[in-house]
Formats: structure tokens, sequence, C-alpha cells
């Protein structure tokens, strides 16, 4: 038999089976992954006493100014992130509550993702070589570039790369440093045509850039939106589609010239 429950002890009743679930998810880890600003490295600069960029079989530029690839630190793959890490971080502008599938591939142990995201890396830097070359109309042949940058995985540091050789090799076409003599930092993939492509964690990456001394900051022009979420006062944001395309901005910032904005 069913007797009549009154409204406020029926409420209470009903509110049992939420708290519980609250409860239980306070407890139980997420398939989510915190984030942070990471490291900045000038490509055109030295890491851990060798240089990035090194070119051999012809001559180089002695170059001023820095292009800095951006990086986020991010929780591991397997790392427990709990609800009170996540509602935490929310109200935090220097951290970004990201779905794990979205920054560690799906599939292998940590050991196994960390190797395949230096895979990655290494696969853009072969790709950044091609792509610069090819704008350059340098024959790869008679040119041999290494890239050398320790501890960094992911192909985000694609398009710094290329315009890092870019400005060791021919600098802003006119005698003069791609970067003006400015420190400007940016992401954004690369592929061998030249075409820039999108990362994630950018409005992270604005934040380090400003942190390092950036003034200027590339960005792939899908990103926008999100690096302009949390962009630090000062620092100016270039969208990029090209390589092309963002060499033609950072000559046109150094000569007064019409430069796109988000």
């Amino acid at each position: 038999m069913l007797s009549r429950l009154s409204r406020p002890r029926a409420l209470a009743l009903c509110a049992l089976p939420v708290l519980a679930v609250f409860g239980t998810a306070a407890l139980a880890p997420l398939p989510f992954t915190l984030a942070q600003p990471g490291l900045t490295a000038d490509v055109l600069g030295d890491d851990q006493g060798k240089p990035v960029i090194t070119i051999k079989g012809t001559p180089t530029r002695t170059t001023e100014g820095q292009l800095r690839m951006t990086t986020i630190v991010a929780t591991g793959p397997t790392a427990d992130v709990g609800i009170g890490d996540v509602i935490d971080s929310w109200f935090r502008t220097d951290r970004a509550v990201m779905p794990r599938d979205a920054v560690y591939p799906t599939g292998g142990s940590e050991k196994e993702i960390e190797q395949r995201n230096l895979e990655d890396m290494k696969k853009s830097q072969s790709v950044a070589v091609d792509a610069a070359l090819t704008y350059l109309d340098r024959d790869p042949g008679s040119v041999d570039v290494s890239l050398n940058l320790a501890d960094v995985g992911g192909p985000s540091a694609g398009l710094f790369f290329s315009l890092g050789i870019i400005d060791k090799l021919a600098g802003d076409g006119s005698g003069g440093d791609l970067t003006g003599g400015r420190n400007v930092a940016g992401t954004g993939t690369i592929s061998a045509d030249g075409k820039v492509g999108a990362v994630g964690g950018v409005s992270l990456k604005t934040q380090a850039a400003h942190r390092d001394g950036a003034t200027v900051f590339l960005v792939p022009k899908a990103e926008c939106r999100q690096a302009q979420a949390e962009l630090p006062k000062g620092l100016r944001l270039i969208p990029v589609t090209t390589l092309s395309g963002a060499v033609s901005s950072l000559r046109a910032l150094e000569q007064g010239g019409r430069v796109p904005g988000c």
C-alpha cells in the first residue's frame, strides 16, 4: 500500500539519487585532461646547447628576433582527474579542461602514447623542411636541414620550424629579418604544400607566449575565437591559413602594410 508523502519529504527523497550520483562522481576519475601553459622555444636559438635549426650545404643568415613555438602541459593519459579538479579548472584562466581523447590517442600504454607523440614531432619536422624549401624554391637535394628540439611531442610546431628555416635562409626577402627583430610566437601544423592546420589549446599557448615576452602571435585562422578567449593584453593575433600567408603577414607587419587580424 502506498501512502501520500508531504512535498518537502518527497523532494528530499527525490534528491537522494541525485546526491548519490554527485557523490560517486566526486570520487570517480573522469575522462578529462587538465592543461596549462607550457614551455616556449625559440626555433632560431638553441635548445640544450644545440641549435634548434642547423642548415648545411648553403649559406645562412645571422638572425635577430625570435620565433617561439608554444606548447601546453597536460596531465598524463592515465592520470586520475576528479570532479573537484574539473570544477577548479573551470574557474581559472590559466587552466583548461579537455576531453582526454582530444589530447591523447586512444589505445596503448602511456609509454606507447609518448612514443607516438615523439614520432608525430619527427614527421612534422620532416614536413616542415619540405614546406620551407618548396616555398623558397630550393632543391632539397643540395640543402641539409636538421631540427633539434628535445622533450616536445606532437605536430603543432610545424609552422614555426618552416618559418625558422625561411628566416635563416632568406629572411624577409629584402635583406631584413622575417621577425623584424620582434619576439613572434605562435602555433600550427604544416603540410608539405604549406597549409596551416589547427592544433588545440591556443588560449593557453597565448598565455605562454605573453609570459615569455612575445608581442605577436600567429594562430591558425580556424582557432581565432579560441585564441581571443583569454588573450593577454598587448599580444597581437595574426590569423594564418598558409605558410606563404604567414610570411606575407610578417613582412607587412615590418613594412607597415595591411596585416590581417582575428
